[in-house]
């Protein structure tokens, strides 16, 4: 068995969900950042664990013909990115994958009616915001698997007035701590962080519901999917937990929207049983950690006609996704790539009752 200190020559074969390189060696796996699949290696391991190890690249002996300049110079120090190095259409042909292979693997789904992966307009300079830390004069992001920061000028994924705020923050003297940057507008609760990709995902929905009944929004934020849809519907109720984000969502609500300020599992089985099942329509859109198994019941005892399942995290929506297999069909899985350059994926997932 390979020491942490012995070079081993590899073959990467695959990209796991992360960003990092998938090699075998002497019936072992091990782990590589910043390489590409095709690519044969020279690496130094790092850790040995009893089903895996984890290595450092130390040269690539035989590039791929994905692999491309980083544009950032802090790449591959700082952990914000994994992908700058892989040419953008390779980034999106592995995350597309990653994704099937993660609702096989984890939902245990056999078939996976998998859709193209929708593709960033802008694979830099796309993100409103950005979150930075500040330490013993140090700001910027933390490095790669550790709590180390990097000192960053620039953040080329993100928009111009979001780096002249850096620019700003770095100019006078700050208090160690957490700095959210963004460009104008926004409120105190979670917003999408690429304008661009969310309008498609929005047209990405739009396309797979079938409206003319009732729409329940759970998770739904200030409204933006409630309020993008809200015309394809007779009536449209929203459930979120941030009152801040409630109240900018009832401030532009039309006459047949509704919002209630509450958790999810707490309103969602009382807002189903008001409204025909068969004539519903819920979009779910829940944080990274996903449904709670009561919200899972809920929706299988309220049984809406059909279910849009947004999730920036494709291990829980395959989890949740085999929770509710007895009761609804799968129809299609669309990823979506909001996060260019990044590990991170959005996926949107059409479910419709069985029988």
């Amino acid at each position: 068995m390979s020491k942490p200190s012995d070079p081993l020559h590899l073959e990467i074969h695959d990209v796991a969900f992360g960003g990092k390189g998938v090699a075998r060696h002497d019936g072992k796996v091990y782990f590589v950042p910043f390489t590409v699949p095709g690519e044969k290696i020279t690496a130094r391991v790092l850790r040995q664990k009893k089903n895996f190890g984890e290595a450092e690249l130390v040269a690539v002996e035989t590039p791929s013909p994905d692999r491309v300049a980083p544009p950032c110079r802090y790449f591959g120090v700082c952990g914000g990115c994994s992908y700058q190095h892989i040419a953008y259409p390779r980034q999106l042909e592995i995350k597309a994958a990653q994704v099937e292979q993660t609702l096989r693997r984890v939902g245990r789904l056999e078939n996976v009616p998998m859709r193209p992966i929708v593709g960033a307009p802008q694979p830099l300079a796309y993100r409103n915001r950005i979150r930075v830390h500040s330490e013993g004069g140090v700001t910027g992001f933390f490095v790669h698997d550790a709590r180390v920061i990097v000192d960053i000028d620039k953040c080329e994924l993100a928009v111009p007035e979001v780096n002249r705020a850096l620019r700003r923050l770095r100019g006078r003297p700050v208090e160690d701590g957490d700095y959210s940057l963004r460009a104008p507008g926004g409120g105190p609760y979670f917003e999408q962080t690429n304008p661009e990709v969310a309008g498609l995902m929005v047209e990405t929905i739009r396309a797979a519901v079938r409206g003319n009944g009732v729409l329940v929004d759970a998770y739904c934020g200030a409204g933006l999917f409630a309020r993008a849809l809200a015309d394809r519907f007779e009536k449209v109720v929203g459930i979120e937990a941030n009152p801040a984000a409630v109240e900018s969502a009832r401030r532009s609500a039309q006459p047949h929207e509704s919002y209630i300020a509450g958790e999810v599992g707490a309103h969602l089985g009382e807002v189903l049983s008001l409204h025909e099942a068969a004539r519903t329509t819920l979009l779910l859109d829940p944080p990274s950690e996903g449904l709670a198994a009561r919200v899972c019941d809920l929706v299988l005892g309220g049984g809406p006609a059909e279910v849009i399942y947004v999730s920036c995290n494709p291990a829980t929506l395959a989890r949740d996704l085999a929770a509710l297999g007895g009761g609804y069909e799968l129809q299609s899985v669309t990823p979506l790539d909001m996060f260019p350059q990044t590990a991170e994926i959005e996926v949107i997932a059409h479910l419709v009752r069985r029988g």
